[in-house]
């Protein structure tokens, strides 16, 4: 592609629309999240430790591409509502792993609702929606 067939328009940029569609889940979320007295962020960390419980932080961030410097005070602040607990590694002592309690354990059962609302509220079948989750995971990928 040459610098004259490249998008100059914000709204033409792929970079624009993923970044509007990103706020605009963020605040779709809310209503639902705020229920749980959960933020976005610390939801879509629950959901990883839900389907696999005991992950280190260094995992966690890896899943999540975030900094562990950014996702360590996440887990503090769910660790202070009760819903995970943090442990260092009993070989390693650096490493930490972050342990579901009962409570946030249990908030899984209200993942569910939340997603089906979520997903109806797309307006996209179920095809198209997966379509556009492998688009954007080639897009991180290709970006990282």
């Amino acid at each position: 592609m040459t610098h004259s067939t490249l998008p100059s328009r914000a709204e033409d940029m792929f970079c624009h629309s993923v970044y509007v569609a990103s706020h605009v889940i963020n605040r779709a979320y809310i209503p639902h999240l705020k229920k749980l007295g959960l933020t976005y962020p610390q939801y879509i960390t629950l959901t990883l430790l839900w389907e696999r419980d005991g992950q280190s932080v260094g995992a966690l961030a890896g899943q999540l591409r975030m900094n562990t410097s950014t996702l360590t005070p996440l887990i503090k602040r769910l660790e202070a509502l009760g819903h995970v607990q943090r442990r260092r590694g009993e070989t390693d002592e650096r490493q930490v792993f972050v342990h579901l309690t009962r409570d946030g354990r249990s908030l899984q059962a209200k993942a569910p609702e939340i997603t089906a609302c979520m997903v109806e509220g797309t307006g996209l079948t179920r095809e198209e929606l997966h379509r556009l989750q492998d688009l954007l995971k080639r897009l991180s990928d290709g970006l990282q």
